[in-house]
């Protein structure tokens, strides 16, 4: 059974910034000192718990010496597609897109970790579920790159992948309206205005649509799309 602490523990108050500062140094004492350290469950207030791994990819993700880090911890022991208990059951790798950390998501990928593990935040689906709904561009690259399903409509929209839009709204039967519709925003959030026209132009939009407003060049494609409909 994994070595279970409370997160205000001692021990795990100083595993935590170790591993968040980039101590490499004092996470191998800590290491070492505590055997089985490595896979230990750190609990919180709530009753809900992570590991090791998971606080490396802890929110906002990007500590110093990041990949070095989880290098450490899965040489001595920690496995890597352990799940989060809680609210969800999101791996390491799941924490580390949805904080759009490159450096971890690669070295967690490249210590075995499963990209198409369930239990994401967002419909509890895969890591890239994560990185495109939060909009994580680098890691949602990465695990394209490195195998990951695109296997959603609203993926491909976000990605700009035109090839597997098109390929997705030729299916029969088609996609739904709303499928489009969801499809149409993550064009837009991702910057694609190619794919948002192609999904605008396939005549399935919700009547009165209109996409939310975001910040920088996503500003234009919101003024595109209302300016072509109808006052």
């Amino acid at each position: 059974m994994a070595l279970r602490l409370h997160k205000d523990d001692p021990i795990a108050v100083a595993l935590t910034e170790a591993i968040q500062s980039g101590d490499v140094e004092s996470l191998a004492r800590l290491l070492h000192e505590h055997p089985g350290l490595a896979s230990a469950r750190i609990e919180g207030n709530r009753g809900g718990s992570r590991t090791p791994l998971h606080q490396v990819a802890d929110w906002p993700g990007h500590f110093p010496n990041g990949a070095a880090v989880v290098g450490a911890l899965i040489i001595a022991g920690a496995d890597v597609n352990a799940p989060a208990e809680g609210r969800s059951s999101e791996t390491a790798l799941h924490w580390a897109a949805s904080s759009d950390d490159l450096e971890v998501a690669a070295a967690l990928i490249a210590a075995g970790a499963d990209i198409e593990a369930r239990g994401a935040s967002i419909a509890g689906g895969t890591p890239l579920d994560d990185a495109v709904g939060y909009g994580c561009w680098k890691v949602a690259r990465l695990l394209v790159d490195r195998g990951a399903r695109v296997d959603k409509l609203w993926h491909a929209a976000a990605l700009g992948m035109m090839s597997r839009v098109e390929e997705f709204c030729a299916k029969s039967p088609g996609p739904t309206p709303k499928e489009i519709n969801d499809a149409f925003w993550q064009a837009c959030h991702g910057g694609h205005r190619r794919a948002a026209e192609y999904l605008s132009a396939a005549g399935r939009m919700s009547t009165g649509f209109r996409i939310m407003a975001r910040p920088g060049g996503l500003k234009s494609l919101q003024r595109w799309r209302l300016d072509e409909e109808p006052s």
